[in-house]
C-alpha cells in the first residue's frame, strides 16, 4: 500500500520528548520568585504548547511588562538547568529513524524557542532525521497555523499529504487551522477530553502504540 502522507510534523515537549514535568516544574518555581501566585500542576500543564509568553499570558492574566520578563527569564534559567536530562519516549529515535528511512519528510513544529530546540535536536540525535523545524521566536504560536503552512510551502507538500502529531490541544488545533489531518497522544501534557474536540485521526497512550499506527497507515 502506497504512503497516505508524505510530511509528518511532530510536536516536541511531550510528543518526542518526556520534558512536561520538567517544565511545570519551572514554570511553578519561576511564578513564585517572580511573586506570582503558584499556578499549580494542571495550570501550568494546561498551558505547555503555547509560546512562552502567550502562556504566560494565559496562566496570570493581566500583569506587567517586568513580570513577565522576570518570569520569562526564571523560567528559562529553571530549563536550562534541567535541559539534558529530558530523555525522548521509548521507540521515539527508533520511530523517527525508520520513517526517515523510509522516505517521509520529517518536521517539528514547537512552542521552544530555536536556541533551545537546536539543542535539544542535537542532545536527543534526532537532528539527523529532521528535514525542516520551525518555533515559536520565528513564528506566530500555535495555534496559528504558520508553523505548519511554512512547512508545507517549503517541501511543496498539500495539506492533505501532510500529518501533525501533538500532545495538547493547541496541537490540534494548529492542524485544524492549516486544514491538515493529525493524530494525538495522551502521554503529555493534555489529557484526553482536551484533544478530541479537534478530530484527530485517532490517540494514543504511549509513543509504541503511535509508532505502530505510523507504520501501518501513514
Amino acid at each position: 500500500m502506497g504512503k497516505r502522507f508524505d510530511l509528518i510534523v511532530f510536536d516536541w515537549d511531550g510528543t518526542l520528548a518526556n520534558s512536561t514535568q520538567i517544565i511545570v516544574n519551572s514554570i511553578r518555581k519561576a511564578a513564585i520568585e517572580t511573586g506570582l501566585e503558584d499556578p499549580g500542576q494542571e495550570a501550568a500543564s494546561s498551558i505547555i504548547g503555547l509560546g512562552l509568553r502567550e502562556a504566560i499570558e494565559q496562566l496570570f492574566g493581566v500583569i506587567t511588562q517586568e513580570q513577565i520578563q522576570q518570569m520569562a527569564a526564571h523560567y528559562n534559567v529553571h530549563y536550562n538547568a534541567h535541559q539534558d536530562d529530558v530523555l525522548l519516549f521509548d521507540t521515539a529515535y527508533d520511530t523517527v529513524a525508520r520513517l526517515n528511512q523510509q522516505g517521509y519528510m520529517l518536521g517539528v513544529a514547537t512552542g521552544k524557542g530555536r536556541r533551545g530546540l537546536d539543542h535539544a535536536l542535537a542532545h536527543s540525535g534526532l537532528g539527523t532525521f529532521i528535514h525542516g523545524t520551525r518555533c515559536v521566536d520565528e513564528c506566530h504560536s500555535k495555534p496559528h497555523p504558520q508553523m505548519l503552512d511554512e512547512l508545507m510551502n517549503e517541501f511543496g507538500v498539500e495539506q492533505e499529504r501532510t500529518l501533525m502529531v501533538g500532545d495538547t490541544s493547541f496541537d490540534l488545533q494548529m492542524a485544524q487551522n492549516a486544514r491538515v489531518s493529525s493524530l494525538g497522544v495522551t502521554y503529555g501534557a493534555h489529557p484526553l477530553e482536551r484533544l478530541l474536540p479537534h478530530s484527530p485521526l485517532a490517540h494514543f497512550d504511549d509513543f509504541a502504540t503511535l509508532s505502530q499506527w505510523l507504520e501501518m497507515n501513514a
